[in-house]
């Protein structure tokens, strides 16, 4: 039971990391400023993930095909997560104990998904050029609204790749940063449940309450 609190709450840790809904909150909404990211991002690939949080940061490997995607991350001790968009599922795959956890997407904290578009987003202005890890940039500031509150981000979407390389909070308070980009076919078999594993429930985390 301690293995699957400590996997749990490494879950928790880095789902809310890659929520690209936070940010700055605004008092009011503004206007589309018209500048939009027209381009498609690549349907598979693979990276290195770093992300922040105030003095917390960890080091994950990420891999995407289509509507399906996988995190692992160092603080999850082996174990790693899976986001099936195309079932409306996540699972948390523990391979030490030959089981998973399931939970329906949009019951859980923000999945760890790279879009296109930031979660909630109503305008975006270019604020600059950078390159990030060889990779160049155009910075934009994002404004999203959700759940009645209205942030502001920095996304850096890589021209040459077509990719929100970098997001961060506009206050510095938190970041998330692809790196080592190799964008080509990823196996099916990575996406998928083991053969095998039996489903575990998932238990209640110290002070997140009672699951519903």
């Amino acid at each position: 039971m301690k293995r699957i609190l400590i996997v749990v709450l490494a879950m928790c840790f880095v789902l809310s990391f890659f929520g690209c809904g936070k940010g700055k909150e605004e008092g009011k909404v503004e206007k589309p400023k018209g500048e939009t990211v027209t381009a498609k991002m690549p349907q598979e690939m693979s990276a290195k993930v770093i992300s922040g949080s105030g003095k917390r940061s960890m080091k994950s490997k990420f891999a995407m095909k289509g509507q399906k995607f996988r995190t692992e991350s160092e603080m999850a001790a082996g174990s790693y997560t899976i986001v099936r968009r195309d079932l409306k599922k996540v699972w948390m795959v523990m391979p030490a104990t030959k089981s998973y956890m399931e939970v329906e997407e949009g019951k859980q904290e923000e999945a760890p998904v790279p879009e296109e578009k930031v979660r909630g987003e109503i305008s975006r202005k270019v604020v600059g050029s950078e390159t990030i890890d060889g990779h160049p940039c155009t910075k934009y500031e994002v404004t999203a609204k959700v759940d009645d509150k209205t942030m502001v981000t920095h996304q850096w979407w890589a021209t040459d790749i077509n990719f929100p390389v970098k997001t961060a909070a506009v206050d510095g308070t938190w970041f998330v940063e692809y790196r080592d980009i190799k964008i080509g076919a990823q196996p099916d078999s990575i996406f998928e449940l083991p053969a095998g594993y039996r489903k575990m429930s998932i238990p209640t985390v110290p002070g997140k309450g009672t699951k519903k």
